[in-house]
């Protein structure tokens, strides 16, 4: 329990009001923070030469449960470790536009066919010459794969050659995610001559033609990746090295922050800002992203309460997503519907009807449930800030008269109770969302049908789906439609989304000069760590 007293401790200024459950609310004031260009919290000095090793620190090592293979991945840690080796045919530039990568161009002859231009002189790191042939096999396996993005493109008919040098991508109907969708790394191009002659596992090798090669691998240890000498992008990546060290505890991270073994952590701790203000040379800074907590209440286990329509939406009435916000992210997150708050089109969450709803409605929507004493227990991954989201929930339902027993696990024993059987055993789970960068992609995951992990504790909803779907039809004008989302979502309280999940990056300005968007859509801290210029290695 020592990482809860930690976040209550770190934060007793602010918890002060929420622990004593008197319903106010401290608003901290956030300091504004610098940009060094638009989009930009951070860009790397060019004039800096190049080369030198960059020693990183991050908290987990994810890719162990399923390898490797990028198209099997399925959670945001393990995208930034792949996205060193794997790239895709766009990218995500700081404002969400969908920008070039190995495709040079596309074209949209119609709103249902897209034909992508490959980038001339793209390389595997083997040294093999990317073909139409790899982006073709790529996309199909991707289709036919139980990776999860699979759902993500969306309804595509066809993908074939159109010459040596395009792709045409054919949609069933029109789909407005779907360029977003490739720009992540499960959508990543593959080497698929060797995955067809079997001389490569992708579970176990990495093959792409990204900046960096692995060298070694330490499960739960480390990573070292080396430059990429057949990489297409001339002048990048900049530094020779990446070590990357996991340190699961953040104090671990700080500390080596604070003697200058590592030259850039991700921290979790939202006072982790305030805490490294004196550290030399240590320059910490907050990165917004569209990822999002989200509150899961299993109704598919056998007795559960939670199964009533009107409990679960008795608790997210009694949900206070600001004061979480205030309190358990030190105002650096937003409330959020599940059209994360952030990206250009979100919903607003104060207009969902569970937002005018009152403490006494959720009580008399309990008492008809024949629930005033609900109690259960919220299991949560003890990962920071988690522990203190969880806190807020629980003062939060205790002014419904709902009794809340907060469980802490690692991340590893958190997924496999949350998403090791089904039908699951847990009643309630805290987790979060990467956010994507199109406010119609997230949406997905409240189909259980198409999402797959969550069919252990979520029931279908067929009007819901029904509603995801024409939204993402719509190429543009999608307000509308997706505020109906947001309404049904709301209503139908499964998963309740509570808010946006910052994240704290920390490094030394005597040893790097890094790049940062300002915002990430794939909580991906990692995603221009080739520009990063390495000052001196320690």
């Amino acid at each position: 329990m020592r990482p809860i007293r930690l976040a209550c401790g770190v934060a007793a200024a602010l918890l002060a009001t929420a622990c004593a459950a008197t319903g106010t609310t401290t608003t901290p004031t956030a300091a504004p923070q610098e940009t060094a260009a638009p989009g930009y919290l951070a860009v790397a000095d060019e004039a800096l030469a190049e080369g030198g090793a960059l020693n990183l620190q991050v908290h987990i090592d994810s890719g162990a449960a399923t390898g490797y293979d990028p198209q099997l991945a399925d959670v945001a840690t393990t995208w930034q470790l792949l996205s060193l080796s794997y790239e895709t045919l766009v990218t995500v530039g700081p404002d969400f536009s969908v920008q070039p990568l190995l495709a040079e161009k596309w074209d949209t002859p119609d709103d249902r066919t897209y034909v992508f231009h490959l980038r001339e002189g793209v390389r595997f790191s083997n040294g093999r010459a990317m073909t139409a042939d790899d982006v073709v096999g790529s996309l199909k396996r991707l289709l036919a794969s139980k990776g999860v993005w699979a759902g993500q493109l969306g309804p595509v008919g066809e993908v074939v050659k159109d010459g040596d040098d395009r792709v045409k991508v054919t949609l069933k109907e029109p789909y407005t995610p779907f360029l977003a969708a490739l720009a992540n790394v499960p959508a990543a191009i593959l080497p698929m001559k060797e995955i067809d002659d079997k001389s490569v596992d992708l579970a176990t090798t990495l093959l792409g033609t990204g900046p960096y090669v692995v060298e070694n691998h330490r499960q739960d240890v480390s990573w070292t990746f080396k430059r990429n000498d057949k990489y297409w992008n001339q002048g990048k990546p900049a530094a020779d090295t990446l070590n990357i060290t996991i340190a699961p505890e953040e104090a671990a991270r700080i500390a080596a922050l604070q003697n200058g073994s590592a030259a850039l952590a991700t921290l979790g701790n939202v006072d982790s800002e305030t805490m490294l203000a004196g550290a030399k040379d240590v320059k910490a800074v907050t990165q917004a992203t569209t990822d999002f907590y989200y509150l899961m209440l299993n109704s598919l286990k056998p007795g559960s309460k939670l199964a009533d329509p009107k409990v679960r939406q008795a608790i997210n009435i009694a949900l206070d997503a600001k004061q979480i916000a205030e309190v358990a992210l030190g105002g650096k997150g937003k409330p959020t519907a599940i059209t994360p708050a952030g990206l250009p089109g979100a919903c607003d969450p104060a207009a969902l009807p569970s937002a005018s709803k009152s403490l006494d409605e959720a009580k008399q929507l309990l008492a008809e449930a024949g629930a005033q004493n609900l109690s259960f227990t919220l299991t949560i991954f003890n990962t920071e800030p988690a522990p203190a989201v969880a806190q807020v929930i629980q003062q939060n339902l205790q002014q419904a008269g709902i009794t809340v027993k907060i469980e802490q696990m690692d991340e590893a024993s958190w997924s496999g109770k949350v998403y090791g059987k089904a039908p699951a055993e847990f009643d309630a789970a805290l987790s979060w969302f990467a956010g994507y960068a199109d406010p119609g992609m997230v949406t997905k995951w409240w189909n259980p049908e198409t999402a797959g992990f969550n069919a252990g504790f979520m029931k279908p909803d067929p009007e819901l789906s029904k509603l995801i779907d024409a939204a993402n039809k719509q190429p543009q004008d999608r307000a509308e439609a997706l505020a109906g989302v947001c309404a049904r979502a709301d209503a139908d309280a499964q998963m309740i989304p509570l808010v946006t999940r910052p994240a704290t990056v920390a490094y030394r300005g005597d040893q790097l000069s890094p790049s940062l968007y300002a915002t990430e859509g794939y909580g991906n801290v990692l995603r221009l760590v080739a520009d990063a210029r390495v000052k001196k290695t320690r």
